[in-house]
């Protein structure tokens, strides 16, 4: 099936037992107020399907994986798109584009790094609210769908 291009949404795929990352999540569904992005922990079905098939090297890299029209960004390159797409004034932190890939890289790394000792983890992946529910990519469900938009082949 061939999918408009408008009906594709960015996906976000997050460490889903990081308290950092799942706080990041929450965040940006606040200030999504149009639903743009969906998202999928690292540690699910889906998330490792989609990693696999776009061959994203997270191995030794602590990463959130924003997958956005068949490109996949990475590290402060995601982050950055993700904020690039969102409302309210955090849109003023895309000023840190002028920085070079390899320092913002560098810093998202150091962080990431540190992230479970810093913020915590938890055992299990969180579980979305009912008003989040809709944001979140189910394994068996949405795959199919995702499957036919291309996102996996």
């Amino acid at each position: 099936m061939k999918v408009k291009k408008s009906d594709n949404h960015p996906i976000i795929l997050f460490d889903g037992v990081c308290n950092m990352c799942n706080q990041w999540v929450q965040f940006v569904i606040k200030r999504d107020s149009k639903a743009l992005f969906k998202f999928a922990s690292l540690q699910s079905n889906l998330g490792d399907s989609i990693i696999k098939h776009y061959k994203v090297n997270t191995k030794g890299r602590e990463s959130i994986v924003l997958i956005e029209e068949e490109k996949v960004h990475i590290e402060s390159t995601a982050i950055l798109k993700i904020i690039s797409r969102l409302e309210g004034p955090i849109k003023m932190v895309t000023l840190f584009w002028i920085i070079p890939k390899p320092i913002r890289d560098q810093a998202y790394r150091i962080i990431a790094k540190r992230r479970y000792r810093l913020f915590g983890k938890k055992e299990a992946c969180m579980v979305p609210t009912k008003e989040m529910q809709s944001r979140f990519i189910k394994d068996k469900t949405e795959s199919r769908a995702i499957n036919e938009e291309k996102y996996i082949p």
